[in-house]
């Protein structure tokens, strides 16, 4: 027998504000509450701290090192920035990575690499996001990776992005760019994979 814990306020909100229906969502939330489905005495306080949030995600990567990764991810969905993601905050990025439309998560995918919130992707953020993404696939997935091949990685993705040439991506250049090379949009596929 299992102790059913309260629903999250504003279930139907949540509903109208996502592409899930209330029963997805109550089953996220179950699961949001008590990650990895370890029992607990009591229900948890359905926020997520960054050390829960790597612990979770570290599971689904053994061969790799997925805490830069994860770092990352949880900072993309931690919108109010404040160290702590709520249901709230989970299920709308998942409802736009899942079931959103290409616009939606190329907008948050972008969000992802801009790891200072300025509004561009430098070189930098970028290698540190595709370093991250070779990290936690492990040396399992790429055996053969060489210390430079993220650096290439990230030269080509730009050499494609940065269309007037001034060292930063715009949202605008990386939507355009993603939507008019199969490439990257398959290598884009690929990134959203490993959310």
């Amino acid at each position: 027998m299992t102790m059913v814990c309260h629903r999250p306020e504003g279930l139907d909100q949540l509903e109208a504000q996502t592409n899930f229906s209330k029963q997805e969502l109550q089953i996220l939330y179950r699961g949001f509450k008590n990650p990895g489905g370890v029992s607990r005495e009591e229900c948890p306080s359905g926020v997520v701290n960054e050390e829960t949030f790597k612990h979770i995600y570290a599971q689904f990567f053994p061969h790799g090192d997925a805490s830069m990764y994860a770092h990352y991810l949880f900072n993309a969905f931690d919108t109010t920035n404040n160290g702590s993601i709520k249901f709230k905050d989970f299920v709308m990025g998942l409802s736009i990575l899942l079931r959103g439309t290409l616009r939606e998560k190329l907008e948050w995918t972008f969000h992802l690499y801009d790891i200072n919130r300025d509004g561009y992707i430098n070189r930098e953020e970028m290698t540190e996001i595709v370093r991250a993404i070779y990290d936690m696939m492990g040396k399992y997935t790429y055996p053969a990776l060489k210390g430079d091949v993220p650096q290439q990685h990230v030269d080509a993705f730009f050499q494609k992005m940065d269309k007037n040439k001034d060292g930063v991506v715009t949202l605008e250049e990386f939507v355009i760019a993603c939507q008019e090379d199969e490439t990257m949009m398959r290598s884009m596929q690929l990134f959203e994979n490993v959310m």
